[in-house]
């Protein structure tokens, strides 16, 4: 069993210190122990932790002591332990800061090493975000929060998102206006970028504005391959003028079908040029956070305003979904499976049907989910349902990243707007820790506490949406001034984008499965449960039409991707109430609304019952059905992608896509457990070391390749097939 310490490192645990430590504090007055009840004592606090099933923190350890003492009637012994452990803690905090920053450096902060899934915490620019971040959660933390805030947010009650980059008046996700700053230009680093003049240059100009606009927000971003599709055409016309001129020169006149051959093989070419560009430059680019830019790539042939337009956009998205199946080179150049960029495929009557005229697409859509995990789906049917503004229209648009969804909005003249939109940012509540607050069938408590929670939550978006008021467009001139999200003069304030609907700000939530059974007894696959859930989901909708109603801004209810905020929220919930059988029993708590990863339930009844809760997630939601290799089932694949498109808004597929760089191995890399922790292996050569391990899994929406804390990594080895 490991510890880990106040500084982020990891050691062995070991008894013995802890038997010192109580000595110590018996010997210090009048002794109210013998050595045979404290070493009893540190055995019975020795397996109380090894229930946990997971490496424990001296904070816990530390708990425990506490307790344990009491439990013996050493009441003065007891004083004298926590006496000394506050003097101890008094000591620590004046220099909290510098202790992570430098354990990170040197790469043994095991929290941090494992914070997040797409960042290489031993690289130099890694670290040097995640030194900026420390001093911006300690900023944060004295000078920018309400203690109470400061304090539910350590305590687990809640999640203060972005804390780390809080001190900065930065927001979390876009969805860039790409067509307005290819069309009308752009400007990046203080040089203008004009209109391009082929597809591959657009391409390229996207790649740039992708990464400047990663480097100035913190959460993901989208762009439409619609936005790139222009310049096929205008492509066209130049290889068809290049051809004309070569027959001319070699005096000829070919036939016009013979031009037009040479000309659509040529642009083909161009199309793959200017997608391999997009692929290698997202995946190879690192923003100023130290990481890929965390985008999507959003494909649908109905943005197309005409057929022909259709027809280009459908020669991009078919040439992005071949490079994608086929992957990209890693270090010792077999292809593996990247996390970004992350694709979505709109389903639509143009291409769900065996007759559907790009039913063909759709077939090569399957292929690469099959393989690579990528595209996720979205329903354009079940979209124009749920998402309906004040003309009465539905519309179908893409989220923000991974699945941060802006709500409907048209703007003053009439017009449906999406792109060049932005969320404010998060906070979310641990569902959890309301129903254990409460207790088993104290309805009436838990609604109690649940508004008093929805309160602090709201007193802390107030504090984020504060932060950016009065933000001049010159802190990121591509967001603001540029076209990314506007075209905002130099010095003017951001704050008129900030009212209206014009930008989201978002109510997380999380733990909903765990919530419900705590409350219950009843799971949300069960009628009772159900209901319950949906009434919990429906009060979580109404505080948001409150404050939006009051405060004229666009709050909106989000199913947080939690990733090392599960194993955050579990401990904090052990800490608080124990190990409870079913609610806190894990070292993670569920996803959003979604139901228990190890629960027994097919593709179809799981996206059917989600669907549900999915409807009142306006802000955000994206269910998900784990399947094994479906490489030589595709026709599965696609019965699953023709329920999504009767049945749900958006849904993804996992699967699993690794390579151990040892031994060639490409299967599945599996998780074992020694010695109470988690490791990745690969089960062919037993290689444990994960710098020489390519292994990709679904975090929480999107795909995750630089490993996991230990809780996400036991619930990502207990997810039960669907399929």
């Amino acid at each position: 069993m490991k510890i880990i310490k106040r500084d982020g490192t990891e050691t062995d645990f070991d008894r013995r210190k802890i038997a010192d430590a109580i000595r110590k504090a018996n010997r210090a007055g009048v002794p109210e122990l013998s050595d045979e009840w404290i070493d009893t004592l540190a055995l019975t606090i020795e397996k109380d932790c090894q229930k946990l099933n997971r490496a424990i923190y001296v904070e816990e350890v530390q708990d425990f002591v506490e307790s344990g003492i009491m439990k013996l009637g050493a009441f003065e012994v007891a004083k004298r332990y926590i006496r000394y452990r506050h003097q101890r803690n008094l000591t620590r905090k004046a220099n909290s800061t510098d202790k992570s920053i430098l354990s990170l450096i040197e790469s043994n902060n095991e929290e941090i090493k494992q914070e997040n899934s797409n960042k290489n915490p031993v690289v130099n620019s890694v670290q040097r975000d995640y030194m900026a971040g420390e001093v911006s959660k300690d900023l944060t933390r004295r000078l920018f929060l309400p203690a109470d805030i400061v304090q539910a947010h350590e305590e687990g009650l809640i999640h203060f998102h972005d804390a780390d980059y809080f001190a900065q008046h930065m927001h979390n996700c876009d969805l860039v206006n790409l067509e307005d700053m290819l069309q009308n230009g752009t400007v990046i680093s203080g040089t203008m970028i004009e209109k391009p003049h082929s597809f591959s240059t657009a391409c390229n100009i996207a790649t740039q504005i992708i990464a400047q606009v990663a480097s100035n927000q913190y959460g993901g971003q989208s762009i439409s391959l619609t936005h790139l599709m222009p310049f096929v055409q205008i492509s066209r016309e130049k290889i068809t003028k290049s051809v004309e001129k070569e027959a001319a020169m070699l005096g000829g006149k070919p036939e016009a079908e013979a031009v037009s051959k040479i000309v659509e093989e040529r642009l083909r070419e161009e199309i793959k040029k200017g997608i391999q560009t997009i692929q290698y430059q997202l995946v190879t680019l690192l923003t100023t956070n130290g990481q890929a830019p965390f985008v999507t790539i959003f494909m649908y042939l109905n943005e197309a305003r005409n057929e022909r337009e259709k027809a280009d956009l459908a020669l991009v998205i078919e040439e992005m979904l071949n490079q994608r199946i086929e992957g990209v080179k890693n270090e010792v150049g077999a292809y593996v499976t990247p996390a970004f960029p992350k694709l979505i495929y709109v389903l639509e009557e143009d291409n769900i049907r065996e007759d559907s005229p790009y039913y063909y697409l759709t077939k090569l859509a399957a292929k690469c989910t099959a393989k690579r995990m990528v595209p996720d789906y979205i329903s354009e049917k079940m979209m124009l349902e749920l998402k309906v503004d004040k003309t009465g229209e539905g519309r179908c648009y893409t989220c923000m990243g991974c699945r941060s969804f802006l709500t409907p909005y048209v703007d003053e003249n009439g017009k449906p707007k999406y792109y060049g939109r932005f969320n404010q940012g998060v906070v979310t509540l641990n569902l959890v820790d309301v129903a254990c607050s409460a207790g088993r069938g104290k309805l009436e408590e838990f609604w109690k506490i649940l508004d008093e929670r929805l309160e602090l939550c709201h007193r802390a978006l107030q504090a984020r949406h504060k932060r950016l008021r009065g933000t001049l467009s010159d802190a990121a001139p591509i967001l603001w001034q540029h076209g990314a999200l506007a075209r905002l003069a130099k010095g003017e304030k951001i704050d008129k984008l900030l009212y209206g609907g014009y930008s989201t700000i978002s109510l997380g939530y999380a733990g909903l499965w765990e919530c419900v059974y705590a409350l219950s007894g009843k799971k949300l696959t069960e009628p009772e449960g159900e209901e319950l859930g949906l009434e919990i989901m429906k009060a979580l909708n109404a505080a948001c039409a409150k404050w939006k109603k009051a405060e004229n801004m666009d709050y909106s209810l989000y199913g947080t991707p939690l990733e090392s905020t599960t194993y955050k929220f579990a401990k904090a919930l052990q800490k608080r109430f124990g190990v409870i059988p079913g609610v806190t029993d894990k070292s993670y708590i569920t996803n959003s609304y979604h139901i228990h990863v190890t629960e027994p339930i097919d593709a179809f009844d799981k996206l059917l019952l989600e669907s549900k809760f999915q409807k009142l997630s306006p802000g955000g939601a994206i269910s998900y059905v784990e399947v094994p290799n479906m490489q030589d089932n595709i026709e599965a694949v696609l019965s699953v992608m023709k329920f999504i498109y009767d049945h749900i808004m958006y849904a993804e597929l996992n699967t699993k896509s690794d390579y151990c760089q040892d031994c060639g191995y490409d299967g599945e890399i599996k998780i074992v457990e020694d010695d109470g922790k988690l490791y990745w292996e690969c089960p062919k050569c037993g290689n444990r070391d994960t710098s020489k391990l390519n292994v990709a899994r679904r975090t929480c929406g999107y795909i995750g390749t630089q490993f996991w804390n230990q809780g996400r990594t036991q619930e990502i080895k207990e997810r039960v097939l669907h399929l």
